[in-house]
């Protein structure tokens, strides 16, 4: 049985170069969870286990009926509340994130609501019911490849900044990561993250 792997079939989704180009993404499904507060904090954590959790349990789901995939790559759109200030000024505290995961676009709602339902029974963790099933459009967007610690991302983020001004390109909607590294176990300087902003 051919596992289905999301970041070989829609390569594209998952590659970005060292430096900023424009690109097409797709429409796609997603498993997602929105809170607010430090990302080195106890409840960004307990967000990430819970969608996980869900995750994997929807993969144990497709597996018994012969459809196994490869749990995908964890994102994150940030934002702050006031669009008009530099969010790296706001308190990290007073960020605004969603995680979002790629599923198969074969995975179900019942499928989903299995999953949570049997994560609750296993895991204690309150943020399982706010685990949602969306689609998600994509469009065009700007993106590069950063790798370092999250800290240098301005470095990276100023280049975005730079290649949309000299194409009178606009930022539209929230800033976009893709976590090609696991942040858990990664040294710092090994993290490869994707950048990515949709932009009209």
């Amino acid at each position: 049985m051919d596992k289905l792997d999301l970041t070989k079939a829609y390569k594209s989704y998952y590659t970005a170069g060292s430096a900023v180009e424009l690109v097409n993404i797709e429409d796609a499904q997603f498993l997602s969870i929105t809170g607010q507060g430090d990302p080195d904090g106890p409840g960004f954590s307990e967000d990430v286990e819970a969608l996980y959790t869900v995750a994997y349990g929807i993969k144990f789901l497709n597996k018994q009926e012969g459809r196994d995939f490869v749990v995908s790559k964890l994102e994150g759109y940030w934002w702050v509340e006031d669009t008009t200030v530099d969010p790296l000024t706001v308190p990290r505290s007073q960020w605004y994130y969603e995680l979002v995961i790629r599923v198969p676009d074969t995975v179900t709602h019942p499928q989903f609501i299995q999953s949570v339902t049997g994560a609750e029974k296993k895991k204690n963790n309150r943020r399982l019911r706010a685990v949602d099933i969306k689609h998600m459009e994509g469009g065009r967007a700007i993106q590069i490849m950063h790798v370092g610690p999250f800290s240098e991302e301005p470095v990276s983020l100023e280049k975005m900044e730079s290649f949309m001004r000299s194409r009178h390109l606009q930022f539209k909607g929230r800033h976009h990561e893709i976590y090609l590294s696991d942040f858990r176990k990664t040294a710092p300087e090994k993290l490869k993250t994707i950048l990515r902003h949709a932009v009209a």
